[in-house]
């Protein structure tokens, strides 16, 4: 596996290359979050502090009351922002987007919650001794640049390029009826991969013979292919493959 790069390759054998983010890349990304964190964090414990003086008459008399309606919630916001976003987000944040990357798993695709809260859990380890240093150099000597939280969850910081980010989207979802014989899903999630490659005469051509194929002996309601246009094809033929309403 090369170490500037992740190959995700479909079944049908179509290779999808994810270019890994650099240290430079997550330190971009972790500063802005961390901006974007201390900020709302200093923002609760500021409005907290406001209600609580009794400008608008709620009192807290106690040092446990005191606690529990501005330091917590204001820790909360500090510590569980990325844990919380990332999922929230499939694998981004604010800085990540900005910096052009995301979170992936060994496949290419979106990590689990579990790994998502793994990762994060390591942050502890990886922001020793101060300011990340484990967990920068960690990214600077290993194999796909990775840091230890990223080890323990099996993820990888990959660039977020549109083109990929489309391609991936469209492995994940593609040839999941299981209906279907093996040769027909093969075929048809390679003519949806390589669509905008292909003449559209020819790409109409194929979707409508594989489109026939794969109506024989469905009990769906026959379709007029020859009136579908470009688009509509596509779509029909995605439907076809994944066993859901077009």
């Amino acid at each position: 596996m090369s170490p500037d790069s992740l190959v995700v390759t479909s079944p049908t054998g179509v290779d999808v290359e994810l270019a890994i983010a650099g240290p430079g890349s997550r330190a971009y990304a972790f500063v802005i979050d961390w901006h974007i964190r201390l900020l709302a964090a200093l923002a609760w414990f500021g409005i907290a502090a406001f209600v609580e003086s009794g400008v608008v008459y709620l009192r807290a008399n106690t040092p446990a009351a005191i606690t529990a309606i501005i330091v917590l919630p204001a820790l909360a916001i500090y510590f569980l922002y990325h844990p919380l976003v990332e999922i929230a987000m499939r694998g981004r944040t604010p800085g990540k987007r900005m910096a052009g990357v995301r979170i992936v798993n060994r496949q290419g695709g979106t990590p689990s919650t579990l790994a998502l809260l793994i990762r994060n859990g390591f942050r502890l380890i990886d922001s020793l001794p101060a300011f990340y240093g484990l967990g920068l150099c960690v990214t600077l000597f290993s194999a796909q640049r990775l840091r230890v939280g990223d080890l323990a969850a099996g993820t990888l910081l990959v660039h977020d390029g549109d083109a990929e980010a489309r391609a991936l989207t469209q492995l994940g979802s593609l040839g999941v009826n299981p209906h279907l014989d093996a040769g027909i899903v093969a075929l048809g999630n390679e003519l949806l991969l390589r669509w905008p490659e292909l003449e559209p005469a020819r790409r109409r051509e194929l979707a409508r013979d594989l489109l026939r194929r794969i109506a024989t002996g469905s009990s769906r309601e026959p379709v007029n292919l020859e009136a579908l246009d470009d688009r509509g094809l596509q779509l029909r033929l995605r439907s076809a493959l994944s066993d859901r309403p077009a």
